[in-house]
């Protein structure tokens, strides 16, 4: 295995697991760092880095930032966002490997971002569940303004230290798991 295939995978696993947070962000990020040649993305995602695709991503991570600011609505969202994320995940995944046959990038990609991406969305939707039930809602605007700011984070430092990225996603969808685990726990004793 290449260093380019182990930074290919890295980011592929910062961006699924910031896919998790927001469906849309890391693929805009993507998008951009595309568009300004920081990104190579593997052939057949050339498209992200155009200007048409840069644009929508801009406007759907922006509605989707700002409609999980309302609470119940975000719930709502989440109902849509957790299937969605494994996709973006997936497609995060795929777009970032480079110099790997068809088969183990598509196994990467479903297993490695695909689930990544789930893993941490329904651990965040189960986290929303709770807040909007222990504080009808009112936690909630916090709790989105935490994750966009986490998806933008992490997809910034997948995008200029992938490594580092990819050892901190890994270790945060082990929390999150855990998280789940407890929330889950803490419901059912209650």
């Amino acid at each position: 295995m290449t260093i380019e295939m182990i930074m290919s995978i890295c980011l592929g696993i910062g961006l699924s697991a910031s896919s998790g947070f927001r469906v849309f962000v890391p693929l805009f990020g993507m998008s951009l760092a595309s568009y300004f040649g920081i990104l190579p993305l593997s052939g057949n995602w050339a498209w992200l880095g155009s200007t048409t695709a840069l644009i929508m991503l801009a406007v759907a991570s922006i509605a989707e930032s700002l409609s999980y600011l309302v609470p119940f609505v975000d719930n709502l969202l989440d109902t849509i966002a957790v299937p969605l994320a494994g996709v973006a995940g997936t497609v995060a995944m795929a777009g970032s490997l480079t110099d790997i046959s068809p088969a183990m990038t598509w196994a990467l990609a479903i297993v490695a971002g695909g689930g990544t991406a789930t893993a941490i969305k329904a651990t965040s939707a189960t986290t929303r569940a709770v807040s909007t039930t222990s504080t009808a809602g009112l936690a909630n605007p916090v709790i989105a303004l935490a994750e966009t700011g986490t998806a933008v984070g992490l997809s910034a430092l997948t995008i200029f230290a992938p490594v580092v990225a990819g050892v901190v996603a890994l270790i945060g969808v082990v929390v999150f798991i855990w998280l789940m685990i407890k929330l889950k726990n803490k419901a059912t004793s209650s």
